[in-house]
């Protein structure tokens, strides 16, 4: 489950960057206030959090939440800089390389450590699972464009994570007992 949050993380944290770097003008302002993408990221976080301690656990639901959470976890982690400078999104804080030189060794070390549960979690999975994880990382990740008014490629992300959550569902309840789920 490390594995899975920990890449979310970095997929999250460095697809933000890049995006806010590419349009620095893309912002959600209302009211006169600017909505940053950390509150979607705190949002993601408290639910897992709290989805894991009251909610129904199995395996693959657990899976959901730990890619849920480092997908949360790497919206607020983009946008470090801003809140430790009370307002400095643009500081000079070396933060970026930092947390990307931690994320990868956690994950390197991970690897080393847990290699055999990690070959079981990934390559356990069935493909409507694998599908179905790609598709909550698609929806959550969409939260980054609605966060950055750029409501279309936000739809379009949301709608694609969402079919691959649908049709993951769908496959899943369509196998019979004892046909392969792949």
């Amino acid at each position: 489950m490390a594995f899975i949050a920990i890449a979310a993380f970095l997929l999250s944290f460095f697809g933000s960057r890049l995006f806010a770097t590419a349009c620095p003008t893309c912002v959600v302002v209302g009211r006169g206030i600017h909505f940053h993408h950390f509150w979607y990221g705190i949002g993601m976080v408290a639910l897992t959090g709290w989805l894991a301690i009251v909610g129904r656990r199995t395996e693959r639901l657990d899976r959901a939440y730990a890619l849920v959470y480092g997908l949360g976890l790497g919206l607020i982690g983009d946008e470090v800089g801003l809140l430790l400078t009370f307002g400095n999104y643009y500081s000079e804080l070396t933060y970026q390389i930092f947390v990307g030189a931690i994320g990868l060794i956690i994950l390197g070390a991970l690897a080393v450590r847990f290699g055999e549960r990690l070959r079981k979690d990934l390559l356990g999975m069935k493909r409507w699972e694998v599908v179905g994880l790609v598709g909550f990382f698609l929806a959550g990740f969409s939260t980054l464009f609605f966060a950055f008014d750029q409501e279309l490629l936000g739809i379009l992300f949301a709608l694609s994570g969402t079919l691959a959550i649908v049709l993951s569902f769908r496959h899943r309840h369509e196998v019979m007992p004892g046909q392969a789920e792949n």
